[in-house]
């Protein structure tokens, strides 16, 4: 056997294994973790909207991952979220080496976004495992300290305003993008729907829209909020999720619009768990 049909046998073997059902396992057990989390922070973001503080608990990872620490066998439910996440970042892994599923999988855009969000979910693994290992100052960190730390950060860099202002409309445009997405229903090339009844179809476009829409919304309007950070020169002008949502409380009408917002986001975690059934891996 030559070099190059090596190389062809190497490369098959490779792809073989990122198609592998432990991989696809991996990636499903990480939607439905991603599910678990959204629908924690869109429960408590509701009991925030008429509730005042929602009782001192943040409406973010940090605070999903203090409820789920309080219920029966957390310290159980808190190391299966964070290694079904590992997986997750696996799964992003293999679609960065071999390209994901789709006829436009192997484009180096989508290698390069599915790179990012493996760093992405490797880090949230990483806290949520720390924060069950004892380690209660990581992933149950408040969202709000850590972006006024990382924007105080920056902005003490040279051009370090314009920065952080590039950050935030580049925030803008994503959350916009997630909406927009969202509402056209890009999501279905990447569900099995020939495996869905017309019943799941519909089941599965009604959170997919209503959860993206209102997660693209969250993202948007924090990037606005890191926008007027970098205008004011003043770090704590920027939020994280938790400061975000309450910032549609103050607005009129506010605590109904955050009620919609945050039956959004547990919405959206419903669709995580639809992704964690129909998704093509």
């Amino acid at each position: 056997m030559n070099a190059q049909s090596m190389a062809r046998t190497g490369s098959g073997q490779a792809r073989r294994a990122a198609d592998s059902t432990a991989v696809s396992a991996a990636a499903r057990a990480g939607f439905a973790a991603r599910g678990l989390i959204y629908v924690l922070v869109g429960v408590i973001a509701l009991q925030m909207a008429f509730g005042g503080d929602s009782g001192g608990k943040q409406a973010d990872r940090g605070g999903a991952l203090g409820e789920l620490a309080e219920k029966p066998f957390g310290a159980v439910l808190l190391w299966a979220v964070g290694l079904a996440l590992a997986g997750m970042a696996l799964w992003r892994l293999s679609e960065a080496l071999f390209g994901s599923a789709g006829e436009d999988g192997g484009k180096a855009s989508k290698r390069a976004m599915a790179a990012a969000r493996c760093v992405f979910y490797a880090f949230v693994s990483y806290s949520v495992l720390s924060f069950a290992a004892g380690d209660k100052g990581s992933g149950s960190g408040s969202s709000d300290r850590q972006t006024h730390d990382v924007t105080a950060m920056v902005m003490k860099w040279p051009a370090g305003q314009w920065l952080v202002a590039v950050a935030g409309v580049g925030v803008v445009v994503a959350g916009g993008w997630i909406a927009v997405r969202a509402i056209l229903r890009k999501f279905r090339k990447h569900l099995r729907t020939g495996s869905m009844s017309p019943a799941a179809q519909r089941f599965t476009d009604v959170f997919g829209v209503a959860g993206g829409t209102a997660r693209g919304l969250v993202f948007a309007t924090a990037g606005v909020f890191a926008v007027v950070a970098a205008v004011r020169l003043d770090p704590d002008k920027a939020t994280g999720m938790d400061d975000t949502l309450r910032s549609f409380r103050d607005l009129p009408a506010g605590p109904w619009l955050l009620a919609l917002i945050a039956l959004g986001l547990a919405a959206f975690g419903v669709f995580s768990w639809c992704n964690a059934r129909w998704r093509e891996v």
